[in-house]
């Protein structure tokens, strides 16, 4: 005679998570995914691992993004925009363009506090550790690349302003140190940045960068 109890359901048993469609759940599944390459790295992060930190199972996750790859891609993507976005934000809406240590200036501070305040946006784009995935290392690479190039849109003109000849060629140059540098400013912060606040680190740089060392 067949049993008449209904069948034992597994202890552990993950709670289903609310009903939502792809478009929704991937901001959640992004989130989730974003604290775990930053404590471990792309090697050492799992879709399973982003399921739990989701509170979803790995089918849900799957459902958002085919693989680890396209899901650390869309991650890159939306940091690389926040960061885009908050270093705009932050900068002063009237510079003085001929005034090369103020523009410089209001530009590391601009960086600095975006990182203070999306550090681990700044990490995802920045210092991912992409796992040897040559695909990763090159999306890392062009989203450093987006943020170099906005900085040389700002920098051409400013330049053709205050009389520097050849100013395309040497925006990008430009652009480079000042994005080496706020990198290694960015660092500071992020790792032992109690002595220094956003303003003040933007200020030295600024005026090193702009008057060279003996500035400082």
């Amino acid at each position: 005679m067949a049993s008449s109890q209904p069948p034992i359901q597994p202890a552990a048993a993950r709670p289903r998570a609310a009903h939502l469609g792809p478009e929704r759940r991937r901001p959640l599944v992004l989130d989730a995914a974003r604290r775990l390459f930053v404590e471990h790295g792309y090697r050492g992060t799992s879709m399973e691992g982003i399921a739990d930190a989701a509170g979803v199972t790995k089918p849900v996750v799957y459902r958002c993004y085919p693989n680890k790859q396209e899901l650390f891609r869309a991650l890159l993507e939306r940091e690389e925009q926040r960061l885009l976005e908050a270093v705009t934000a932050a900068l002063p809406t009237e510079l003085d363009p001929t005034d090369l240590q103020t523009v410089i200036t209001a530009g590391f501070t601009a960086l600095f506090k975006a990182a203070r305040d999306e550090p681990d946006s700044w990490r995802i784009v920045f210092v991912s550790e992409h796992g040897g995935e040559p695909a990763i290392a090159r999306r890392v690479r062009r989203a450093r690349t987006a943020v170099v190039a906005r900085l040389t849109e700002m920098a051409e003109p400013m330049l053709e302003s205050m009389g520097v000849e050849e100013a395309r060629r040497k925006a990008p140059v430009l652009s480079e140190l000042v994005a080496s540098v706020a990198e290694g400013g960015v660092r500071l912060l992020l790792s032992d940045g109690k002595d220094w606040t956003p303003e003040a680190l933007g200020e030295y740089l600024g005026r090193v960068v702009a008057r060279g060392p003996g500035a400082a």
